[in-house]
């Protein structure tokens, strides 16, 4: 796994295999960032990474120039990775690091809001974990009103009939939901 562009194009991010996670590949990462371009100048945003695992997404930002994004992840061993990756990239003032439950976490907002929050959760996870992230995105006022929130998923979840959904693509076998709350 690589960062696809930016001041950090090409550096790899290489976990240890002990780490839970399932990192976004590079391939449905790169048309992640191709769609969000087109919405935002990253060096203008803030960025908020839930179930951040080793900092694919986060560190991608940081390298396209986005100043705050906070990744939260409650796995010890993904937020020392990542922390470790940060300081080797000199990004602490750009990049805070929350190890907490991301349900938890949501409950209480004492971060701000965010124009883009970006949620990876487990593929294990149920269609109503997911529908309770959007519930408390939208209840604690996470997301700014021009934001979107992005929700990485399999096939087996369905937003279709949801009314804050803007559009759904399809990466193989990732698929990434926009919301808003506007509307």
């Amino acid at each position: 796994m690589r960062i696809i562009s930016g001041q950090f194009r090409g550096k790899k991010i290489n976990a240890p295999s002990n780490l839970p996670v399932r990192p976004t590949t590079d391939f449905a990462k790169e048309a992640l960032f191709n769609v969000l371009n087109n919405h935002y100048d990253f060096d203008e945003i803030s960025i908020l990474d839930l179930f951040s695992g080793i900092g694919s997404i986060s560190l991608e930002f940081a390298s396209r120039g986005s100043k705050r994004i906070v990744s939260v992840d409650q796995d010890a061993g993904c937020v020392k990775f990542l922390s470790e990756m940060i300081q080797s990239m000199n990004l602490g003032e750009v990049n805070s690091i929350v190890r907490n439950d991301v349900f938890q976490f949501l409950n209480r907002n004492s971060f701000g809001n965010f124009e883009v929050i970006f949620a990876d959760p487990p593929f294990v996870f149920e269609q109503t974990d997911y529908d309770k992230i959007i519930q408390l995105v939208k209840e604690n006022d996470w997301l700014k009103p021009e934001g979107e929130l992005v929700l990485e998923h399999s096939s087996h979840i369905q937003f279709d009939e949801h009314p804050h959904l803007l559009q759904t693509r399809k990466y193989g076998n990732v698929h990434f939901s926009f919301f808003d709350f506007e509307s």
